[in-house]
């Protein structure tokens, strides 16, 4: 697997000697990735599949009830 992106610290400060310890090459931009390969495709097989699953498993009746709920809370902001 590929090494992943360092999480980014909040706070300014710490990020600004971040960005500089990358730039002058004390510190490295990337750690490598310590995940079990097997485990994360098996994962994402999952997430490929939820959504499609759900979808067709519910009827007409509940997709629109689904759907203007998520409209209701999107514009009464």
């Amino acid at each position: 697997m590929a090494d992943r992106q360092r999480k980014r610290p909040r706070d300014p400060l710490a990020l600004a000697k971040m960005i500089g310890d990358i730039a002058t090459g004390q510190a490295s931009d990337t750690e490598p990735d310590k995940r079990n390969p097997a485990a994360v495709e098996m994962g994402r097989l999952g997430g490929q599949k939820g959504g499609r699953a759900r979808a067709e498993r519910l009827t007409p009746e509940q997709r629109r009830e689904i759907a203007q709920k998520a409209a209701q809370k999107r514009w009464s902001k």
